[in-house]
């Protein structure tokens, strides 16, 4: 008695391609998206050491870091909402912009893995990012008479 099996190991061959596919892809996006949010708080926290320190006054200096950080963010597809901006300096609050002052820029944010339905409890699972910039005031500096 002989069996015929002609055409099985397509169906065959296609289904162990979307099993080990699927889950692959996946993986490739959500370690994509977590690099993706990698780079966002990289430039975020660059961009926003260097607007500080370049205002007029540290008031001025904190509003526009954040602005600068927002945009480095968007600039990444992510949400600057979920950004956590923390500047501070060596010489104290008052004292960030006066000459020999080192400025310390940290950006937190979560990176959301993608397609996963906040419904299987907890919300969806998520990657904190950080990053720290740290940027020297020189001691030289130009003043207005």
């Amino acid at each position: 008695m002989t069996h015929d099996d002609e055409g099985s190991a397509l169906i065959e061959v296609t289904w162990l391609a979307i099993l080990l596919l699927v889950p692959l892809v996946y993986v490739l996006i959500s370690v994509f998206d977590v690099q993706r949010g990698a780079f966002g708080v990289t430039a975020a926290s660059r961009s926003a050491g260097r607007a500080f320190v370049l205002a007029d006054s540290e008031s001025a200096g904190r509003r526009d870091a954040k602005a600068a950080a927002e945009l480095a963010l968007q600039d990444q597809g992510m949400e600057p909402g979920r950004m956590d901006l923390d500047i501070g300096c060596s010489l104290g609050a008052g004292h960030c912009l006066d000459p020999g002052s080192v400025i310390t820029v940290v950006v937190r944010t979560q990176v959301v893995l993608p397609l996963v339905p906040s419904a299987l409890g907890g919300g969806a699972p998520s990657f904190l990012v950080e990053s720290k910039h740290v940027v020297p005031r020189g001691l030289y500096q130009e003043r207005s008479q």
